[in-house]
């Protein structure tokens, strides 16, 4: 197949994501007003046989200071058949391009998944005092077509990004969990819960926990639960505006794209959370909680309901974002894991983020800027 990359309409673009069975909710044109910092362009690659279009790509442009040149990042991008055999033709103009826009390296992370654990084979590597991470443990299943995109993607000059690189702090998660929904049963979901999981969804249910979706009024509110966990976690939460701007961006875009949930207890906002739908793929982006009232477990209580609901709108997989892979107790974000892996699902690896330094002095540059941040 002979290719033409070229600049397209943000409606192209929306058109070409909504004939997918999914795709990456940071791939969609409104992720652009979200990441309102950036400038941005959508891309498409067109079949030059039938003139249709066959892949496209959001680029997020992000200037260096005092210089005008910028980093091109493609988040969980871009969208287009990876494991296609002349991956070469879908690259090369994409990077000549990004470069004549005056970018001086590119980011981009394929949507391209190598391993996946299931949640029983991660409990015995918990449990194994020899196992450090997921990489210790022989994977339930690989995907050999990803080792060959990496093997291409290293030929042609790209570089494995560091795990929290040079993405301006916006790096993706390389590890995810992710519980499948295609061709299941919502009791056998609920089956595959763990029995702590399944005793707090009751406890839940017993106390009077009930959850609730909230709307663009309600963002002030999960803005307080979300602060008082940031404090608690000891991270830098993002402003209320950040999700005002994601909440109407997304939203005007496509009416069911984000989605805001509430557990409550006597009439007691507990825990908050935020969900993406684009396609058949759903994620549960951010969550919050207070530091009362855990002992009615409603962040169980609001998992079970936003999975019912996405199984509901015939998601194929409730995706529940990133996990570290370390697997030791001791490790600060152990209880992410051990959280997630209570649902029963799989965690999977991706190929995680590659750098194209179009420009080698100042991909260094920005190294070393990031670094001292």
């Amino acid at each position: 197949m002979s290719l033409t990359l070229r600049t397209i309409s943000r409606e192209q673009h929306l058109a070409y994501i909504q004939s997918l069975p999914s795709a990456s909710h940071m791939q969609v044109p409104a992720w652009a007003d979200v990441k309102a910092e950036w400038r941005s362009e959508n891309l498409g690659w067109f079949d030059d046989r039938t003139g249709e279009l066959v892949g496209a790509g959001l680029v997020l442009y992000r200037q260096l200071p005092k210089i005008k040149r910028y980093l091109a990042y493609l988040p969980e991008g871009p969208v287009i058949n990876w494991f296609a055999p002349n991956l070469q033709e879908w690259i090369e103009p994409m990077l000549a391009h990004l470069k004549q826009q005056g970018a001086f390296s590119v980011k981009m992370g394929p949507p391209v998944i190598i391993r996946r654990w299931e949640a029983s084979t991660i409990k015995k590597g918990i449990q194994d005092p020899d196992v450090k991470r997921l990489r210790d443990l022989e994977a339930d299943f690989i995907e050999p077509r990803a080792f060959e995109v990496a093997d291409k993607l290293r030929r042609m000059g790209w570089q494995q990004g560091e795990d929290g690189g040079a993405g301006f702090g916006d790096v993706q998660p390389r590890y995810v969990y992710q519980v499948p929904l295609a061709n299941r049963s919502l009791e056998e979901v609920h089956k595959n819960f763990n029995q702590l999981w399944r005793r707090n969804i009751k406890k839940a249910e017993k106390a009077g926990v009930e959850v609730v979706q909230g709307g663009y009024h309600d963002l002030e509110e999960w803005q307080r639960l979300y602060e008082i966990t940031a404090v608690r976690d000891r991270f830098r939460p993002r402003p209320l505006s950040y999700f005002q701007r994601m909440w109407t961006a997304l939203n005007t875009e496509d009416p069911n794209r984000m989605r805001l949930y509430f557990a409550r207890h006597n009439g007691v906002n507990l825990s908050a959370a935020t969900m993406l739908i684009v396609g058949g793929h759903v994620w549960y982006s951010y969550g919050a909680s207070d530091n009362i009232g855990r002992e009615v477990r409603p962040s169980n209580a609001m998992q079970w309901r936003m999975l019912r609901d996405a199984y509901a709108l015939g998601a194929t997989v409730y995706d529940l974002r990133g996990i570290s892979d370390s697997l030791d107790e001791t490790d600060h974000l152990f209880g992410l894991i051990q959280f997630k892996v209570g649902t029963g699902g799989q965690a999977a690896e991706y190929l995680g983020e590659w750098d194209f330094p179009l420009n080698k002095l100042l991909h260094k540059a920005l190294d070393i800027y990031m670094s001292r941040r």
